[in-house]
């Protein structure tokens, strides 16, 4: 199979590696995330510029005729430099949800606003109670005339405090953790009856608590088939996962080279630690951990396409094994740098925290584990 990369996509990937390394240091970034906004607007609008956000969407939608695996190079990028702009919430998962099930005045309206970088979205799916399970919901949305009323509770929302708009999962009809009856809308942040709790998270970005008090929503603000979400929400939530992997991706190789650098430089009983065999071996394991998330990732990312069961299996596989990596490659990291590793002024353990983090997101090892035997 020929994994080589496009002549575009490999331009992408040159002018990304040179934004994050000249306009995404360490420094600049560690300023912006302990900003009050937390992030930095101008690079979300010269990424518009840039057409990235455009990239992952047909040339109909108004964008440049990319998909999955220009996202996977897009992300992979971002994790090599931390970056906290939320294009997993807007691109992937809001986008994914127009692509794939909005009408076309859904699309002539956010896509375009998504694309040129005027609209933020954030993706409200998960529960205190929920556990990983989409269908597991307490938020409720109730027939209203020729709308709805939205109430209920979202808790942990990527990117919150920057969005405009919000993508909200809402139980329609049927019990709580019914696999049908399950709806998504796109609703308008400032709307009547939305309280938000906004908090920065231990990786450096920021989410909020938001509360439904009785909101209002038009008709139009469904997307696709009234209570028959949740397959819509599986695969959007699939290709989220494959873009985070490419995400940790990035994150694990940064985290080794800088760990195999330190090990070079730091010096113990007059010789460089990166001498000690003991320590060579660790780092060694760590490589082959990166190389071989890198080939789930992949996989995983090609599988997007594929019948339904094919690619629940690939992309629970790839969010065990990188998800295990990470985890393993972030420890490791931190170890070697012995006391440097934690402290705040160095870069390292920052990229430990991103990785750990990654497991929480969209389901943990232990989940992906039971989905992927499920499937078996």
């Amino acid at each position: 199979m020929d994994f080589n990369f496009t002549e575009e996509q490999e331009m992408v990937r040159d002018g990304l590696s040179r934004l994050v390394r000249e306009q995404y240091d360490w420094e600049t970034r560690r300023k912006a995330t302990e900003s009050d906004a937390g992030w930095r607007p101008e690079i979300w609008s010269q990424l518009a510029e840039l057409g990235i956000l455009g990239m992952p969407f047909s040339e109909e939608d108004g964008g440049f005729g990319g998909g999955a695996v220009d996202a996977m190079v897009v992300m992979e990028e971002f994790g090599k430099g931390l970056v906290v702009e939320p294009f997993v919430p807007t691109v992937v998962c809001a986008g994914g949800f127009l692509k794939h099930a909005g009408t076309d005045a859904q699309k002539e309206d956010h896509l375009s606003a998504i694309i040129d970088g005027s609209r933020v979205f954030a993706f409200a799916y998960a529960e205190p109670r929920g556990r990983y399970d989409y269908a597991d919901l307490g938020t409720t949305a109730k027939k209203d005339g020729s709308g709805y009323v939205l109430s209920g509770h979202k808790a942990v929302v990527i990117g919150a405090p920057w969005a405009s708009h919000l993508i909200v999962t809402a139980r329609t009809s049927g019990d709580r953790r019914d696999k049908s009856g399950v709806s998504v809308f796109i609703v308008d942040k400032s709307s009547a009856g939305i309280i938000t709790r906004d908090y920065s998270t231990v990786d450096g970005r920021r989410a909020s608590e938001i509360y439904f008090e009785n909101v209002s929503v038009p008709a139009d603000a469904l997307i696709g088939e009234e209570g028959a979400a949740l397959p819509l929400i599986e695969r959007v939530t699939d290709e989220a996962i494959a873009a985070q992997c490419a995400e940790a991706c990035g994150a694990m190789k940064v985290a080794h080279a800088m760990t195999v650098e330190y090990s070079r430089q730091r010096k113990q009983f007059g010789v460089a630690i990166g001498s000690f065999q003991v320590l060579q071996h660790r780092m060694v394991d760590m490589y082959t951990e990166y190389e071989q998330s890198v080939s789930l990732t992949y996989l995983a990312t090609l599988r997007l396409d594929a019948d339904e069961t094919e690619r629940k299996r690939a992309v629970s596989a790839a969010k065990v094994g990188v998800g295990k990596a990470a985890r393993y490659i972030g420890q490791e990291a931190v170890q070697i740098h012995g006391g440097n590793g934690v402290t705040d002024e160095y870069a390292i353990g920052h990229y430990f925290k991103r990785l750990t983090i990654f497991d929480s997101e969209f389901g943990n090892i232990d989940h992906h584990l039971k989905r992927h035997m499920a499937l078996a």
